[in-house]
């Protein structure tokens, strides 16, 4: 996900990896600078962008904290409260993008908090908006969301390959397949944002009573689609609500 996130900012990164080559080829991307220790990025950097492990939190904050520097989080399950324990005194921020930021049409999730340092404050959110679409959320709701949209572009693909495997089988090439069924989950996306979101209005524009989209509507609800996402939504979170 860092490396989404410095391709959709297009400007240079200043990084640390724990592996060096990756580190490089990111900094080398960005037209950044790869530094040996997260100690001697946060001398440099104006802000913190945390992008290791959750479990990492009070290793690398052992680390980096002593130097100050605000800090923007994209650690999962890592809650506003924990971040600010491990990073006192100074603005904490706390993010979850999705892959898509890389193109710049990615969701991205911020725990709502209190104001901090105003003008901080808004710098860090134009930056993360950069990104694509940027929610405000409760603290709490951060983990839902992130079961909705962190996880979801691997759900699209599985999807987008599901449609296109099932032309193949009906004889339409995979290349061609992947075409149609790609720019159509891009133009849908589109089209539901230019209509407010009204999912239902547009299932109900494309489906008449009895033709072949309702048809096929009834089949991937016996097939348990709903069901599906919801059973999915419940594992990310470790069980049903």
């Amino acid at each position: 996900m860092a490396r989404a996130l410095a391709r959709g900012w297009r400007r240079p990164v200043i990084v640390a990896d724990p592996v060096a080559e990756r580190a490089e080829a990111l900094a080398e991307e960005t037209g950044g600078e790869a530094l040996a220790s997260n100690a001697e990025v946060a001398e440099r950097a104006d802000l913190l962008v945390l992008c290791h492990k959750p479990a990492q939190l009070a290793d690398v904050a052992a680390e980096v904290a002593p130097l100050g520097k605000p800090v923007a989080s994209i650690l999962a399950v890592t809650p506003l409260d924990a971040l600010k324990e491990a990073y006192p005194g100074r603005p904490v921020y706390r993010f979850i993008p999705s892959l898509p930021v890389e193109v710049r049409k990615g969701a991205v999730v911020q725990a709502a908090d209190a104001a901090q340092d105003r003008v901080l404050d808004e710098q860090v959110r134009d930056l993360f908006a950069e990104l694509g679409c940027l929610v405000a959320v409760s603290d709490s709701l951060v983990d839902v969301a992130m079961g909705l949209m962190s996880c979801a572009p691997a759900y699209v693909a599985l999807l987008a390959e599901a449609q296109i495997d099932a032309g193949v089988r009906r004889g339409i090439p995979a290349e061609k397949g992947a075409e149609l069924v790609v720019q159509t989950l891009a133009g849908t996306a589109e089209l539901l944002r230019a209509r407010s979101f009204d999912t239902l209005a547009l299932r109900r524009e494309v489906s008449s009573p009895g033709g072949v989209t309702a048809k096929g509507l009834d089949a991937l609800e016996r097939g348990g689609l709903r069901t599906a996402f919801s059973d999915a939504l419940d594992a990310v979170l470790g069980g049903p609500a």
